[in-house]
């Protein structure tokens, strides 16, 4: 590129300078913009650098100079994003068990870029922390933007769907054969994203991993469920699933010492309500899926939980503990 071409570009060599090194607690002068500058054989003087640094301001940059003598040096304030919530970003991006190792590596190395280089290095030893389970499946991203398009041209889809054998092989459930379903949401739930579909053959909601679906098409036929779907709310779908694990939908009513409030409350949400039980305890009614994961989550709490209606439930919880006895005899 011409000195004269490379000329034309040096405002965006400024803002890209300060935008990549600099913070409230990294500073650069006048002299040091210069001198970064002369890396792209572009001229500049003091006067200029002050007169390109208020263009950036009228801009919308949030440029700051301090003065310490007769030195004036500058650092940007005010980023798209605070260095905590870039933070958040990069544990989100590590906790979720849908995106691979390698994407995971990928997209935080772009959430770095959106802080300076020295806030960028706090992102990098996060990468660090201790490893999570990560899907083996790289095409969930193409999944994903499939779904939208079907949900946006309210269109039904097929696709094969598949678990791991022991061997780490997709092995396809149905022996091969298609779903077709109506997709309406995805959802995250445990790390893991999900599908909420109406399948119209068994007339009902339905999950699926979204790492887990192959050969996803649009079949031009349009959604069903509609209905159903009106009044589908997915935060409260996931509070009465655990594990994304379906089943009968009861309202459970449980018997909990005063200590699990915080519990009920961060799993159910704070609009149940707690109801005094003497001066120890509260019971609380719940809309739950009930399933085998429901059960084991209420034991995990130990004797601080109870199930105590309704009697079919109560049941069920019998009937897991007397299997689990003969399991481990």
């Amino acid at each position: 590129m011409a000195k004269s071409e490379n000329q034309k570009l040096k405002l965006l060599y400024i803002r890209k300078y300060l935008l990549e090194h600099t913070d409230k607690d990294h500073r650069v002068t006048t002299a040091d913009i210069i001198r970064e500058l002369e890396k792209y054989e572009i001229k500049a003087e003091r006067k200029s650098i002050y007169n390109d640094i208020e263009c950036l301001r009228e801009f919308g940059m949030d440029i700051r100079r301090v003065q310490k003598d007769r030195t004036y040096s500058y650092y940007v304030t005010n980023r798209p994003f605070e260095l905590p919530e870039l933070k958040l970003l990069v544990d989100s991006v590590q906790s979720a068990r849908f995106i691979t190792k390698k994407k995971t590596n990928d997209l935080i190395k772009k959430i770095e870029k959106l802080a300076g280089s020295f806030e960028a290095s706090q992102l990098q030893r996060q990468v660090f922390v201790a490893g999570r389970v990560k899907t083996m499946n790289d095409s969930i991203y193409r999944n994903v933007d499939r779904l939208h398009i079907a949900i946006s041209e309210n269109s039904q889809i097929r696709f094969h769907y598949f678990q791991w054998n022991v061997r780490k092989e997709p092995e396809l459930r149905r022996n091969g054969t298609y779903y077709t379903v109506s997709p309406w949401a995805l959802s995250c739930s445990d790390g893991n994203y999900y599908l909420v579909a109406y399948d119209a053959e068994e007339a009902k909601i339905k999950h699926f991993r979204v790492d887990k679906m192959l050969d996803i098409q649009m079949t031009g036929e349009k959604r069903q469920g509609k209905s159903v779907f009106n009044k589908f709310d997915t935060a409260i779908y996931d509070k009465k699933l655990f594990g994304m694990f379906g089943g009968t939908e009861e309202r459970v009513k449980l018997l909990c010492d005063n200590a699990l409030a915080g519990v009920i409350l961060d799993r159910f949400g704070t609009d149940v309500n707690l109801i005094p039980k003497g001066e120890n305890q509260f019971t609380v009614n719940v809309d739950v899926a009930v399933s085998r994961q429901f059960v084991f989550w209420v034991l995990g709490l130990g004797d601080g939980a109870k199930i105590v209606a309704p009697e079919s439930v109560v049941a069920f919880v019998r009937e897991e503990v007397t299997r689990l006895e003969q399991q481990y005899m």
